[in-house]
């Protein structure tokens, strides 16, 4: 058991590391870019954006999830190759019919979302790209099964450096706009399949069974609704932002929601391992007491990263834009704080969602997933119909924190009917007023302003962001070590259960479920779930080859 859940984790660790390089090194470029890419550039890569995330979830109908599970059902070389086939097949035929009228239209479409065919290409490549990704999955998860851990990471790691050399290329050094950041993912795509052929041979042949198709879609479709709904509460917003304000509005937008997202790179990291640790601690005698301890400071971490976000977050965006999308005397700069804060702010509660809906899992009572974030969009929906009209992209931002509310309200309510854990509310209490209280004490200090430091260069901001980011830790840290917060036995068992989880044991294996709340990012691979299965029997062995091992 104890053998499998760190395979598992390793796993998923592997291809996290990919986006979490992806997503620093796309940060750090943040200053580069605004000086090629306008506000305006910047909307129509949000909403290029939400269709890409959107279209690689329904063009995968499931699929990915599907191919993962019954794949260690198959007992024969031919089974596999059935499977994969009809898989492959399925994609081929219906998303090939639905991208030909979509790349016809194309034109219109691109009028309808930003007034103009300007942006016509830009969206006919992202098309293209997402038809062709939505395959990656067969043969990636065949590396998974074999466990051909380097091999996984170092395409991934690949596919990150060329996306980022080739948008450097064609956006800085071409002068191509939102059309060199689509182009690039593009060739990207295509070399990345070409050098995927070797595991993508063994797998295809010329068959397909009606049966095969209807058990995997049987088994995929179900977790289309609950993938929508987490991407509806993730980029609803830019759509209807953009019926109801100017494009730069949404560009503004889109760069502030990223510097909030930021937060996302440590729940991402923690997600990966938190599900098999709860799967292997569970049957432990004070498995509830470990949840509720690491559920408290788990939101501890979350709270003093929010708290650092919201208070730095107007000066981070200015340093790293440095003046390029928007003037210092703008209006709007209000707005980028306030985004930033409530887009942190639900990260945090996406957090909460995560640590107290366990139950659901431990449990097998996954359908109320797909409820809560069912719930949780259709507030989303309406509150930014409500909200955006009368107060722009900050309404956006309120209902984001509004929506991942009701979502974490809805899990642990449906969590704690199956497996009730007592959390310390009283301590959850002491840290939600230490990290109000570290913010208001950031937030009140004056501004630093140099006068010798140019105010449209990165370093003009830099200095308020480290006094005030420096000051959340400061208050936070005493507020809670005066209150007594900090128990050392509990840091002593907590780091004595993760060493634990190393060492091997013998228990049942979990069955496969979804992790609560997974965070899907726009490159949509295999998720947790997916691989979240008992390992295959000895008798079904595969190699790239073909060949039993």
């Amino acid at each position: 058991m104890g053998s499998r859940l760190r395979e598992l984790s390793k796993n998923i660790t592997i291809y996290g590391l990919g986006d979490v390089a992806v997503s620093i090194v796309s940060f750090l470029l943040l200053p580069v870019f605004v000086d090629y890419l306008d506000a305006r550039d910047y909307g129509v890569l949000g909403v290029l954006g939400s269709i890409e995330v959107i279209g690689k979830i329904v063009f995968r109908f499931g699929l990915d999830g599907s191919f993962m599970r019954f794949f260690y059902d198959c007992e024969t070389d031919d089974e596999r190759r059935r499977l994969a086939s009809t898989i492959f097949f399925f994609l081929l035929a219906l998303n090939g019919a639905v991208l030909t009228p979509l790349l016809i239209g194309a034109p219109k479409i691109a009028g309808a979302l930003f007034g103009t065919s300007a942006y016509t290409t830009a969206l006919r490549l992202l098309l293209i790209n997402t038809f062709a990704i939505g395959f990656t999955f067969l043969p990636f998860h065949v590396l998974r099964i074999e466990r051909q851990s380097t091999i996984f990471s170092m395409l991934t790691l690949a596919r990150s450096v060329m996306t980022i050399a080739l948008r450097i290329v064609f956006v800085i050094l071409l002068h191509m706009h939102v059309t060199g950041i689509y182009l690039a993912d593009v060739l990207v795509t295509t070399g990345m399949m070409v050098a995927l052929a070797r595991w993508f041979a063994p797998l295809i042949r010329p068959v397909f069974s009606w049966t095969t198709l209807r058990e995997t879609l049987g088994f995929g479709l179900p977790r289309v609704p609950h993938a929508g709904a987490q991407q509806v509460m993730a980029v609803g917003d830019r759509f209807i932002l953009n019926m109801f304000a100017k494009m730069d509005d949404v560009g503004i937008y889109q760069i502030a929601v990223s510097f909030g997202l930021t937060e996302k790179l440590f729940l991402s990291a923690f997600e990966s391992a938190w599900a098999p640790f709860y799967y292997a601690t569970v049957r432990e005698a004070d498995a509830q007491r470990v949840f509720r301890t690491v559920t408290t400071y788990g939101f501890a971490v979350l709270v003093l990263l929010t708290a650092g976000l919201s208070a730095t977050g107007r000066d981070l965006v200015q340093a790293m834009t440095h003046g390029r999308i928007m003037s210092p005397a703008d209006p709007r700069w209000a707005a980028v704080s306030t985004v930033v804060t409530w887009t942190a702010v639900g990260v945090l509660l996406q957090g909460v969602y995560l640590l107290t809906s366990i139950g659901l899992n431990l449990t097998k009572q996954t359908q109320y997933y797909p409820i809560a974030t069912s719930i949780a969009a259709a507030t989303n929906v309406g509150l930014n119909f409500v909200l955006i009209p009368r107060f722009g992209m900050v309404g956006a931002a309120w209902a984001n924190g509004a929506c991942y509310a009701v979502q974490a309200v809805l899990g642990y309510c449906f969590s704690q009917r199956f497996y009730r854990i007592s959390y310390e509310w009283s301590r959850v209490a002491r840290i939600s007023a230490a990290g109000l209280l570290a913010w208001a004490a950031a937030r009140a200090l004056p501004e630093l302003r140099l006068a010798f430091v140019n105010p449209r260069s990165v370093m003009a901001a830099l200095p308020d962001a480290v006094l005030r980011g420096a000051t959340v830790v400061a208050v936070y840290a005493a507020l809670l070590a005066v209150s007594g917060f900090f128990h050392a036995h509990e840091l002593a068992a907590l780091k004595a259960m993760w060493q634990r989880q190393r060492k091997p044991r013998v228990a049942g294996t979990p069955d496969s479920t979804e992790l609560a709340g997974a965070i899907v990012a726009t490159d949509v691979v295999a998720t947790a779930d997916d691989v979240a299965i008992e390992e295959p029997p000895a008798h079904s062995g595969w190699t790239s080859g073909g060949r039993r091992p």
